[in-house]
């Protein structure tokens, strides 16, 4: 019995040490071993799930396309909306519309187009015009240019479509550096220079940013541009809102373009009727 009792003493630290290396012995260390000594189905086995699991996880998550040239793999560019189209059938509606141009012309149509509403605390601007170059609308107290502040969206030389900040000294542009405009979008297509912007109906006291809850007389410009910059309007006289426009009252106001406004106007209305009158009484 003493034997027995003294055989499992010296037995312990020997089982002792078996579980202390048993322990420190990693799973990964462990399959790895058997894998090398040939450890039979199990190792194999082990590998081809560990495979088929990162495949699968590559194929979810990379695009095998788009590979760089040394073969690394990277995610695949998120999509760019497009250009949401204006909509005129909201005219008049749930939004202001200015048209310039062809009778029953529309935003693509039209020499120049320019839309208003009311959103939260923001007004959103569209504007649309026949050039490669830029498009804007000024505030203006008096019909006049010269002290406006002035919203430009701009086709530069990289095709983009950017909106600035201007302030009208006499009839020169001066880019302004803070800008209102948020929410941004643009784009040059048909020849035609498009964009959309929000700024604030409210802002701080300054002299270059007008508080758009008054109300404005709107001035209507757009013309070419050099490598990205504004240059002199396209007609000499561009056109004018009659009265001071209201973000808050919603009106669709066609204005003729100068090809149409010469068989409109009273004057030459007034001379087709004597012209008529004259060849009718003249006739036998």
């Amino acid at each position: 019995m003493a034997e027995r009792s003294r055989g499992a003493r010296r037995r312990l630290p020997l089982l002792l040490l078996l579980l202390l290396a048993g322990s420190a012995a990693s799973p990964a260390e462990e399959g790895g071993g058997r894998r090398e000594a040939g450890g039979g189905d199990h190792g194999e086995e082990a590998a081809r799930h560990h495979d088929s699991s990162y495949g699968t996880f590559a194929s979810e998550f990379y695009d095998l396309r788009y590979l760089s040239e040394e073969g690394y793999p990277f995610p695949t560019a998120p999509p760019v909306d497009p250009f949401a189209k204006i909509r005129v059938d909201d005219c008049g509606k749930t939004k202001g519309c200015f048209r310039y141009g062809k009778p029953g012309c529309n935003a693509e149509t039209c020499d120049y187009f320019l839309s208003y509403r009311r959103i939260g605390a923001d007004v959103e601007f569209e504007l649309s015009a026949d050039t490669d170059g830029w498009v804007a609308v000024g505030f203006s107290s008096d019909k006049k240019m010269g002290g406006d502040d002035v919203m430009a969206c701009v086709h530069d030389d990289n095709g983009r479509v950017r909106i600035q900040h201007f302030y009208n000294v006499g009839q020169w542009a001066k880019e302004i550096q803070r800008n209102p405009a948020r929410d941004e979008e643009g784009v040059f297509e048909n020849n035609r220079v498009t964009c959309r912007f929000k700024r604030p109906v409210y802002v701080p006291r300054e002299e270059t940013i007008v508080d758009l809850h008054l109300s404005w007389y709107y001035l209507f410009a757009w013309g070419p541009a050099i490598q990205g910059s504004i240059t002199r309007h396209d007609i000499d006289s561009p056109p004018v809102s009659e009265r001071v426009v209201s973000i808050y009252k919603y009106e669709d106001i066609f204005m003729p373009s100068a090809a149409y406004q010469t068989f409109s106007s009273p004057f030459c209305l007034l001379l087709i009727v004597a012209l008529t009158f004259y060849l009718l009484m003249g006739t036998p």
